[in-house]
């Protein structure tokens, strides 16, 4: 019914206060909505002009017959205003009102505000038809403001959702990059072998990283996973965490594309390079085995190493936001991971996630 007339809330707001003026003709029409900090977000009025708004200067408080039409959730229709116990007047500037209809918007117990009108043009008191009216076009304001409220949640959401997927992104795979870069240099510094050679090939890792970040932050990462095998992007992940010599990384993986979306296939990458790059810096050990398995209905992928292990109930909550972001992960594709370690015996880390077929 307004919807297809105005396109914004405010606008529909508007709207409802104009028709409700003009079916009862009333003289005066008033909606309000809190903004839940004690002050209106919207309030719209018709029947008086911008100039009179203007002299009048404040908002109502929602004191008085408002106040009351707020606290009984109910209608209130009053024939003078100056004779309820309820009213508290008019400030100086306030056109000169006699009769009250004030309806709550709301929908179930949640309330959103109050329409209501003053003085009939025909000098009437509101009637019973009219109070009925009135809700019913208070009813199109509880579904507009419900309805914006929902598209505002969900903007929200869908928000904290892309913040959550682009901090996993530069948590997974930037940060990491960046990290076997520092440790690059790090290498070349301790020996003393600082070449040019040595400098360009970090500026151009560093210029791939930051072309990474602009494909994360514009998810435009997954054409490069649905051209690559899972052997293929394995084995790019590991050329790009420069593995110290003393340590062994063994792909077990087949030279075929993968039986699932480019998106599910880069998530799988994020999180093996996380759990490679963990047992790099921390596990102290001289071999990773990367091993997959697959078939038409499960995708495994388990990172085994011969470290130092750990305790996984004394982890730090730092050194555990990896395997958080891992698991997190693992769970947007309806995935699990088990985590096989103690102090002494390595680490074992199976990631399952089911396969959707394209």
């Amino acid at each position: 019914m307004f919807a297809a007339e105005a396109g914004s809330l405010e606008q529909v707001l508007e709207r409802i206060a104009q028709v409700s003026r003009d079916l009862v003709r009333a003289r005066y029409a008033a909606l309000g909505v809190p903004d839940g900090g004690g002050w209106l977000k919207y309030f719209k009025v018709a029947g008086v002009s911008p100039e009179e708004v203007d002299r009048i200067g404040r908002l109502p408080e929602g004191r008085g017959l408002l106040g009351a039409v707020i606290a009984e959730r109910r209608p209130i229709r009053v024939e003078r205003i100056q004779d309820d116990p309820r009213s508290v007047g008019f400030c100086p500037a306030h056109p000169v009102m006699t009769s009250f209809l004030g309806v709550p918007i709301q929908v179930g117990q949640q309330l959103f505000g109050i329409l209501y009108l003053c003085d009939r043009v025909d000098g009437q008191p509101f009637t019973e038809e009219d109070e009925m009216l009135l809700e019913t076009l208070a009813g199109y304001a509880a579904l507009a403001i419900a309805g914006s409220q929902l598209s505002e949640q969900q903007s929200r959401l869908t928000l904290l959702e892309e913040r959550e997927r682009i901090a996993m992104e530069l948590h997974d795979g930037v940060i990491q990059s960046l990290y076997a870069i520092g440790m690059h240099l790090e290498l070349m510094r301790l020996s003393g072998d600082v070449r040019v050679e040595g400098l360009s090939q970090a500026i151009d890792e560093l210029n791939t990283v930051i072309g990474d970040i602009r494909r994360y932050i514009m998810n435009l990462h997954s054409s490069e996973y649905r051209q690559k095998t899972i052997y293929e992007r394995l084995q790019d992940m590991i050329s790009r965490l420069h593995i110290p010599d003393t340590l062994r990384i063994q792909i077990e993986a087949p030279n075929a594309r993968p039986l699932f979306t480019p998106a599910t296939f880069e998530a799988i990458c994020q999180m093996v390079n996380e759990a490679v790059s963990n047992a790099v810096r921390h596990a102290q050990a001289s071999s990773i085995t990367i091993s997959t398995q697959q078939d038409k209905d499960q995708f495994l992928i388990v990172v085994a190493d011969n470290g130092r292990g750990f305790d996984l109930e004394q982890l730090p909550n730092q050194a555990g936001l990896g395997l958080r972001n891992i698991q997190q992960r693992a769970a947007l594709h309806g995935g699990q991971v088990i985590i096989d370690t103690a102090p002494g015996r390595g680490t074992r880390l199976t990631i399952s996630i089911p396969v959707r077929m394209l």
